[in-house]
């Protein structure tokens, strides 16, 4: 046994026998001067490490900074876009005519988000310009009084899947980082994710499209509203009227007045 141990179960002995003397009405034994208070004092506990909360700081730090998205190492939108390059990080550049990136303001209040380009898109290096990219076109223009160039436009694939299949876990996880750039890059007030591929994307996969879309969350400190794909309008008309809603709350989250219906 070391002294320091020893020492220690000497301590809370004579602490123990002290309590019992006093239990009974007696004195306490004869101690050195100084010994007495010794005892009486509180113990001190070796402080605990911190918590793995305590270490990060997107969780331990006030509101005003949890709402600040986390720092990209890229200036700008074309810094990113040069650092990217003539992408080959996975087997989607094999069969793309281009790759799209995205396109709008790069100081966006609001950033639509999709799953990939389409044929379209592909054609053109441009996202959302065939018949869904119309719809969102006229939601953003009619519905919300914006034009495409007020807002920011991307995806989280940057080249088209063969015959617009959904993309693959594994093409998901090459692109994203890049997705997640440039919403740091444009620090937006919010973000309209479309579709299940993108939700999932960015809140996990386990996320339901039908179940939770119309429902506020978070991305990185982002406000993120989750609605319906256009593609999917285009084949439901009845999923209109919930998107509507959607794009409403949008537009009281960023101050803006809804003049019309959509």
């Amino acid at each position: 046994m070391n002294a320091g141990k020893e020492l220690k179960e000497i301590f809370f002995a004579t602490k123990r026998l002290i309590s019992a003397c006093e239990e009974m009405g007696l004195e306490p034994p004869m101690l050195p001067e100084g010994a007495l208070e010794f005892t009486e004092r509180p113990v001190l506990r070796k402080p605990a490490p911190p918590s793995a909360q305590s270490m990060n700081p997107e969780k331990s730090a006030p509101e005003t900074l949890k709402n600040k998205p986390p720092s990209s190492p890229f200036d700008s939108l074309e810094d990113l876009r040069k650092h990217m390059g003539d992408c080959r990080r996975c087997d989607l550049h094999n069969g793309r005519k281009h790759m799209v990136f995205g396109e709008g303001n790069p100081k966006a209040r609001l950033v639509f988000v999709g799953e990939g380009p389409g044929v379209d898109e592909d054609r053109e290096g441009r996202p959302f310009v065939g018949k869904s990219g119309q719809l969102l076109t006229r939601i953003i223009e009619n519905g919300m009084g914006l034009t495409r160039d007020a807002v920011y436009i991307c995806n989280v694939v940057k080249c088209r899947p063969p015959g617009n299949r959904d993309p693959k876990p594994d093409e998901i996880s090459v692109c994203l980082p890049f997705l997640k750039a440039q919403l740091s890059i444009i620090g937006p007030e919010a973000i309209c994710a479309l579709g299940r591929v993108a939700c999932q994307a960015l809140m996990g996969g386990d996320f339901k499209i039908t179940r939770h879309r119309g429902k506020w969350r978070t991305y990185e400190g982002i406000p993120l509203m989750p609605t319906f794909h256009p593609a999917y309008l285009l084949r439901n008309a009845a999923a209109k009227r919930p998107v509507w809603d959607d794009v409403k709350s949008i537009m009281g989250k960023l101050g803006l007045e809804v003049t019309q219906n959509g």
